[in-house]
């Protein structure tokens, strides 16, 4: 479901030097069995381009609703990576590796936040701290196209991120 808002809405902390000119482009929730897990939002500069999405500046921010281990994030990140594209089982135990620091357990409110210069580099943050950060165009690719990419698991969330839910 499309979130909207009264207010315009603020840019993270973490973005105000990473992504300067940032615009939200979408937001909407995930919901798992009619509970509300998170409210994502997109956020990239002005001409984005969904198709070219793993090329251009990017961040997603995910707002907690619930207390979620951050090991099973990690493992689930996997396993909806795998739907995006395949990639070998050592490439996976290092992303795990990676996610698995990148994504502390969370509690309602908080906050994770990744972000892609389009060229490869990826950066997480928890509550706008840093927590991890790679460089590989791949898993780039993959890990923001879970949200982003034709064959995202949420077709409905997906089409409301990149604004294109009516």
């Amino acid at each position: 479901m499309p979130h909207t808002s009264l207010s315009a809405p603020s840019l993270p902390s973490e973005l105000q030097a990473l992504l300067p000119q940032a615009q939200r482009i979408g937001c909407a929730v995930l919901r798992f069995f009619g509970l509300q897990v998170y409210e994502a939002c997109l956020w990239t500069g002005a001409d984005f381009r969904a198709e070219r999405y793993a090329r251009q500046p990017i961040a997603l921010e995910l707002r907690y609703e619930r207390k979620l281990d951050g090991s099973a994030i990690a493992e689930r990140s996997i396993a909806e990576m795998r739907r995006i594209g395949a990639f070998s089982e050592e490439q996976a135990r290092q992303w795990l590796e990676l996610m698995t620091r990148a994504f502390p357990d969370v509690v309602a409110q908080d906050r994770l936040l990744g972000w892609s210069d389009g060229q490869g580099e990826v950066r997480f943050f928890h509550n706008g701290r840093l927590t991890a950060s790679i460089q590989d165009a791949e898993y780039a690719r993959l890990f923001f196209g879970i949200w982003l990419a034709p064959e995202s698991s949420a077709p409905a969330l997906r089409k409301s991120l990149l604004g294109l839910a009516a």
